[in-house]
């Protein structure tokens, strides 16, 4: 596994929209992609499926399939009549098309009359290790899930892949088992989120121990400013999963919630990593600091040593590079004045007193311990 640790570029989101604008009006974000649609039309017997860019795949898909649940996959929003022409034919109220078409929402569940409307984070490294973060909208009708993602990103091949085999529920529980299988998987993705993360933080650890240098500590800042945005994600999402356990809308089968509970369980279990991945960030940092404070401590250990072994020699030369005249100028001598520099061999004793205090310094340091650790 590449344990190579690379910056992390967050894509930058702004609100769309002016101020004071009227609510259920729809804001196509910029750069929004054009709408594909793909529909899914399943009962226990068969499976119907087509693709197109406009309301007409819907409209003919449900001529065709009137006994059959739907599933309406939208990827891409970059056209408000086909959300405005969507809303009017399932009769969908304004202020829900605008939450569609504004990509900030944070993950909720709204229940109206006969339909109800819910939202996810879908958070994941693209390839340039870029973090996105997309928004995911579903509304839930008696036969009937719309999706609506921002991208061409496939995030539920295989729940398409359990649609196609028929196994299990996912054809028979109807739309709430389908809202509940893609809800699972954004949270799965989560897991693999924070896989990728926990390799990463190995990794910095592993550097730590062996080559200690900037890029842990900036790798190490990264990760957790990603920690926050997925922790953004699941944190409303476990609120989310909990109002549709506790809801009594005839919408969200029995059956249904007993899956709730299970994914419910995930989204703690990917909340708990978080936290932990969280804290093991921080201790890295700090780990970090006290290592790079314990090696200036070192190197201001070893400079004060050297500084404290040439204090005293430095005081003998400097006593005796004094520029005091052994006579006066009519050839007197005089008493005071340094009668060592007329010694015949006072250099050679000034050389050996300066180094016999040094090695008695060096001998003393090293009784107390001073240079064990160095």
């Amino acid at each position: 596994m590449d344990n190579r640790i690379k910056r992390v570029r967050y894509k930058v989101r702004r609100h769309q929209g002016n101020v004071g604008d009227r609510p259920g009006t729809i804001v196509i974000p910029d750069g929004a992609l054009k709408p594909h649609i793909a529909m899914f039309s399943y009962n226990q017997d068969e499976l119907v499926t087509s693709e197109g860019n406009d309301i007409k795949v819907i409209l003919n898909q449900f001529k065709k399939c009137d006994n059959h649940t739907h599933w309406i996959k939208v990827n891409g929003l970059g056209d408000a009549t086909l959300i405005e022409e969507i809303g009017t034919y399932l009769n969908i109220n304004p202020l829900v098309l605008e939450d569609i078409a504004n990509t900030h929402q944070r993950p909720k569940f709204d229940e109206y009359t006969d339909y109800a409307f819910c939202t996810s984070r879908m958070v994941r490294f693209n390839n340039e290790d870029e973090l996105v973060n997309n928004q995911f909208s579903a509304i839930l009708k008696d036969n009937l899930i719309i999706s609506f993602e921002e991208d061409y990103e496939e995030y539920f091949e295989a729940v398409k892949a359990r649609l196609k085999a028929g196994k299990g529920a996912i054809r028979t529980a109807g739309p709430s088992y389908m809202c509940y299988a893609l809800i699972d998987t954004i949270i799965d993705n989560y897991f693999m989120l924070l896989a990728v993360i926990g390799d990463k933080l190995d990794a910095i650890e592993d550097k730590v121990y062996a080559s200690a240098d900037k890029s842990i500590m900036f790798n190490s800042q990264q990760i957790k400013r990603t920690l926050i945005i997925i922790r953004r994600a699941s944190w409303p999402e476990r609120d989310k999963i909990n109002d549709m356990i506790r809801s009594e809308s005839p919408l969200i089968a029995s059956e249904v919630k007993l899956f709730l509970r299970d994914a419910y369980d995930h989204c703690i279990q990917a909340m708990d990593l978080i936290e932990n991945y969280k804290e093991v960030t921080s201790s890295i940092i700090d780990l970090y600091l006290s290592m790079v404070s314990n090696r200036m401590n070192e190197i201001m250990k070893v400079l004060t040593i050297i500084s404290v072994i040439f204090i005293p020699l430095t005081f003998i030369a400097g006593i005796y590079g004094m520029n005091f005249a052994r006579q006066d100028e009519k050839g007197h001598v005089i008493p005071d004045n340094m009668p060592e520099l007329y010694w015949r061999h006072g250099y050679v004793y000034a050389i050996v007193l300066m180094f016999a205090i040094a090695i008695i310094q060096v001998f003393v340091f090293w009784k107390k311990g001073w240079f064990n650790k160095l």
